[in-house]
C-alpha cells in the first residue's frame, strides 16, 4: 500500500510507479490518465471481491464501500458528503443536469465556442428534444482572462434585452483544446448576479487545479477523477450542492434509487439494491450493474499522491513548473511560440500549448484550411504509432497547436524528444504526405 512506499523523487523515478512500455513518451496525461501500480492492486482487489460471492459484493457490501469513498472526495474537496456522488465521466454529469432541467419557450443554453465536442453536441440533442435555444460565446485564444469574462457577461445581458432567459450557462475549469485554465470562478460569481445556473465541466479540475469549491459554490460541478487524480477510468465525482437537488430527477440511466413523484393510489415502487443516503445520493448509489471498482480507489489514490508525491501543493507546483518550462522547450526548437496572454493565466494549470510551425495560404509549403484536420489526425497518429511518444496537435483560430501536459513523471527531456519528432512531422506536412492515398505513417 501507498504508506509503505516513501516518498519518490518527481520525474522519470516517478515511472516505476506507474505501468508505462518504457519506450513510451507519455506527454498527454491529460486525455485519459493513469494510476499508479498501487491503486491497481486497490482495483484487482475490489473485483476479486466482487467475484468471490457477486450477490453479497453488490448487494449488501457496495454500498459501504461507495460510502467510504465518496466520504474520502469530500473530505478532499472539503465539501459536504451529502452533496457528492459518482458518474464514469464528466460528460454524463453534465447530461444528467441538462436532461434533468425542465426547460420553458426563451429558456437557453449559453456555452462557450472551446466547450468540451461531446459536451456541444449533448446540448445539440437538448435544442432538439426540447424547447431550449442556445447561444455561444464565441471566443479565441489567446484571450485575456478579463476579456472573455466581459465576453460572457454581454451576452447573458443581450439575451435579457431581446426577452429570453439564460436558464444555465456550461463552462470549463481547464478547456480541452486549447488546453487552458478558464477563470471560471468569475463566471459562476456572473452566475449568481445574473440569475443563471452555472453548470462546471471540471473535466481537468480535481487533482489539476485549486479548486475551493466551497468558497466558490458553483450550481453544479462534475470533475473525473481518472485523469489527474490517479484514479482508474472511468470515474467522476458529480457535485451538486443541497439547495440544487431537487432539480436532479434521475440518474443517467435512470436506475432502482429513482424515486418517482407520489400519486393517489399509486404503490411506491421497490428497490431491491438501496442505498444509504438521501434521495439524491441513493439515485447515484446503483446505476445498473457495472465494474465501480474505479470509484472504490478513491481513497487509495488520494493516500499515494500523500504519502508517495508529498501532497497536492508539491503534485500542482511541478506539474505547472515542468509543463511550463517543457512548452518553452517545445516553442524554441520550434522556433515558434507558447500561447498565453498579457495577464499570463492560461498557463496556470498543467497544460501548455505550443505553436506548430505551418500555416495556411497558398503556394509552396503552405495548407489549404480544409486540409487541417487531415494534417493533425495524420500527425497524432504518426506521433504514436510510429515514434511511441504523445501530444496532441490541434487547429484553433487559423493556426496550428500542441497540448503538453505535465506530470510528475516527465522531465524536461520529454519535451526534447516530441520537440524533435514533430519538427520532422510538420516538415513532412508541408510536403503534403498527409494527403497522399495510404499515406505512410
Amino acid at each position: 500500500m501507498a504508506e509503505a512506499q516513501g516518498q519518490t523523487p518527481f520525474g522519470h523515478a516517478m515511472r516505476s510507479h506507474f505501468q508505462f512500455d518504457p519506450s513510451f513518451t507519455p506527454l498527454n496525461h491529460g486525455s485519459f490518465g493513469t494510476y499508479p501500480k498501487s491503486v491497481k492492486d486497490c482495483l484487482r482487489h475490489f473485483q476479486d471481491l466482487s467475484e468471490k460471492q457477486p450477490d453479497a459484493f453488490f448487494r449488501y457490501d457496495l454500498a459501504g464501500y461507495i460510502e467510504d469513498a465518496r466520504g474520502a472526495i469530500a473530505q478532499f474537496l472539503k465539501v459536504d458528503v451529502d452533496e457528492c456522488v459518482f458518474v464514469p465521466n464528466a460528460t454524463t454529469g453534465v447530461n444528467t443536469v441538462l436532461r434533468s432541467l425542465v426547460f420553458q419557450e426563451k429558456d437557453v443554453i449559453v456555452y462557450f465556442s472551446t466547450v468540451y465536442g461531446a459536451c456541444e453536441k449533448t446540448v445539440e440533442y437538448i435544442k432538439e428534444t426540447t424547447p431550449v435555444d442556445t447561444a455561444k460565446v464565441a471566443i479565441t485564444y489567446p484571450i485575456d482572462d478579463n476579456k472573455l469574462v466581459a465576453a460572457f457577461r454581454d451576452k447573458l445581458r443581450q439575451l435579457k434585452k431581446e426577452g429570453k432567459r439564460a436558464r444555465v450557462a456550461l463552462f470549463d475549469t481547464v478547456s480541452s483544446l486549447p488546453g487552458i485554465k478558464v477563470p471560471w470562478d468569475q463566471l459562476v460569481e456572473i452566475c449568481k448576479d445574473e440569475g443563471v445556473l452555472s453548470l462546471v465541466d471540471g473535466a481537468h479540475g480535481v487533482g489539476h487545479i485549486d479548486l475551493r469549491l466551497e468558497k466558490v459554490q458553483p450550481d453544479f460541478f462534475v470533475s473525473n477523477l481518472h485523469k489527474w487524480l490517479y484514479v482508474p477510468r472511468g470515474c467522476a465525482i458529480f457535485y451538486v450542492p443541497k439547495r440544487n437537488q431537487h432539480l436532479i430527477r434521475s440518474s443517467l440511466p435512470t436506475s432502482h434509487g429513482y424515486e418517482p413523484f407520489p400519486m393517489e393510489g399509486q404503490q411506491k415502487l421497490f428497490n431491491p439494491i438501496p442505498g444509504r443516503g438521501s434521495r439524491f445520493v441513493n439515485m447515484f448509489a446503483f446505476v445498473g450493474t457495472a465494474d465501480v471498482g474505479p470509484y472504490l480507489c478513491v481513497p487509495e489514490a488520494i493516500e499515494f499522491r500523500q504519502e508517495v508525491c508529498g501532497g497536492e501543493a508539491k503534485i500542482m507546483e511541478y506539474c505547472k513548473d515542468i509543463s511550463n518550462e517543457g512548452g518553452k522547450r517545445v516553442a524554441k526548437i520550434l522556433g515558434t511560440e507558447v500561447m498565453e496572454n498579457a495577464e499570463r493565466t492560461l498557463t496556470e494549470c498543467c497544460l501548455t500549448n505550443v505553436k506548430l510551425p505551418l500555416h495556411l495560404g497558398e503556394g509552396s509549403g503552405k495548407m489549404k484550411e480544409a486540409d487541417a484536420f487531415a494534417a493533425v489526425g495524420w500527425m497524432a497518429e504518426t506521433l504514436i504509432r510510429k515514434h511511441n511518444v504523445f501530444a496532441p496537435p490541434y487547429f484553433h483560430g487559423g493556426s496550428f497547436w500542441v497540448r503538453l501536459s505535465g506530470q510528475t513523471y516527465v522531465e524536461i527531456e520529454d519535451f526534447d524528444v516530441v520537440a524533435k519528432v514533430l519538427k520532422n512531422l510538420c516538415e513532412r506536412v508541408e510536403k503534403g504526405e498527409h494527403l497522399q492515398q495510404n499515406a505512410k505513417l
